[in-house]
């Protein structure tokens, strides 16, 4: 398994590999979004259904356009969205129909962050595209913490570890339907 900083991301990236990298919390998991292959892969080291969907974040918000169907969103709701990024609030949006499933799960929605860590938005902008992002554990397991607990879970079946510093958010990401403000998980 490569050890990268998370500049050095994009090959790994571009040819399908799935990483695990440091966010506000804990270790995510994260791949191309529109590689479905790489998206498969994702889901099988982590053993989730497809049906549950998956998070996708960026370094801004112009990243997430093409999966987004805004059409349905009131200026005000994107307004409220917004004024919340940078930082560890995810939205529910309706997800343009060509998304994949295996993106957005049973759902015609899809979850999307932007982030405010510093390694998750260099890595966003060295692909210049959004990553899929999940927390490193195997379903029903507790989230990676350190990076030893990646290599121990995951030894073998991702391709890399990209190094630096959780941040100092204590719960994963706040959950929130952009359109009713349900909140899914309070972080």
């Amino acid at each position: 398994m490569l050890h990268l900083e998370p500049s050095a991301i994009a090959d790994v990236i571009a040819t399908g590999g799935v990483i695990a990298y440091p966010t506000e919390a804990v270790y995510g998991l994260g791949c191309d979004p529109d590689n479905l292959s790489a998206v498969q892969a994702l889901l099988d080291v982590k053993q989730r259904p497809w049906e549950k969907g998956l998070i996708l974040i960026a370094s801004r918000f112009e990243q997430l356009l093409s999966y987004l169907d805004l059409s349905a969103v009131t200026e005000q709701q994107l307004t409220a969205a917004q004024a919340k990024w940078p930082g560890p609030f995810t939205f529910v949006i309706p997800a343009k129909a060509e998304v994949s499933p295996l993106l957005r799960g049973s759902f015609s929605t899809i979850a999307v962050r932007v982030s405010a860590h510093p390694g998750v938005r260099t890595m966003c902008d060295a692909i210049d595209k959004p990553l899929v992002s999940t927390s490193a554990n195997l379903a029903g397991e507790e989230p990676a913490l350190t990076l030893a607990e990646v290599e121990t879970q995951f030894s073998g079946k991702i391709a890399a570890v990209v190094l630096g510093e959780l941040g100092t958010a204590r719960q994963p990401s706040t959950i929130i339907d952009i359109q009713t403000g349900h909140i899914f998980r309070q972080g």
